[in-house]
């Protein structure tokens, strides 16, 4: 019996973050260059994609490679680049095909010009999709983000555009590269390590994290719908207690 029989449909996370972790450890345990991981693990990403898009989760985020990445051997960053575009020009039929529409964020100016042209050229083509919706982090890091945002207000506050007074959560969320996306409710690592690494350090503070063995190359449907059920079977309160959450959950059953 698959461990998706016992997912509630009903209170599915609407978005799930994972870091994807693993691929180069992945690789030299099976003797093989670390570029070997990286490749079998897009095989991952295709099945959890569609994973993902069949349960009716809305949005998937997935951190595919972070400012700090760009500091591994060239030989990784070349092959990881090069691997990146071959991805993206096979999988935009598919994209298409089960109506995932992508987007992408991070520092994109640091990609090679093949890259960003892929990029682009495949975001317009999915952009009339209305199913999942599929956010790539690439050349990302809540850091590079954070003050990004802070700058941005700054130089706004400046200019007259806002009024320094008027500042809240809210329209700080505004100014921050997932500003058109949900906080993710749900966030999963794979590969063992216990951190979040840089990744959507604001957008995950009320999340539910995940943390599993398996590296990324031999993650498939299985193990996100064991994350789903470990995720639902938590209570999310928010800093109420849980007397209040089951208050509220019986009188909005009434």
């Amino acid at each position: 019996m698959s461990i998706k029989e016992n997912i509630n449909l009903q209170e599915l996370p609407s978005h799930i973050a994972i870091i994807m972790d693993g691929n180069g450890r992945w690789a030299q345990e099976q003797g093989e260059d670390r570029l070997f991981g990286h490749l079998h693990g897009v095989e991952s990403v295709r099945n959890i994609v569609e994973g993902a898009a069949e349960l009716g989760i809305k949005y998937l985020t997935l951190y595919a490679f972070s400012t700090e990445n760009w500091d591994r051997p060239e030989y990784e960053v070349t092959g990881l680049m090069e691997l990146l575009v071959e991805t993206i020009k096979k999988e935009v039929p598919t994209l298409n095909k089960n109506n995932i529409k992508l987007h992408v964020v991070g520092a994109t100016d640091m990609l090679p010009q093949n890259a960003r042209q892929e990029l682009t050229e495949a975001i317009n083509e999915t952009d009339s999709n209305t199913g999942l919706q599929l956010i790539m982090a690439l050349s990302y890091s809540s850091r590079w983000e954070i003050l990004n945002a802070v700058k941005n207000i700054a130089l706004d506050a400046k200019a007259g555009k806002l009024n320094p007074d008027s500042i809240s959560p809210e329209l700080f969320q505004q100014y921050l590269a997932t500003a058109n996306f949900p906080d993710p409710e749900l966030m999963i690592r794979t590969s063992g390590e216990y951190r979040i690494s840089n990744f959507l350090l604001y957008q995950l503070a009320y999340a539910e994290l995940y943390f599993t063995d398996t590296r990324w190359p031999d993650f498939r449907k299985e193990n996100l719908y064991e994350a789903i059920v470990n995720y639902q079977k938590r209570q999310r309160r928010f800093g109420k207690t849980g007397e209040q959450i089951d208050q509220n959950k019986t009188s909005t059953t009434l």
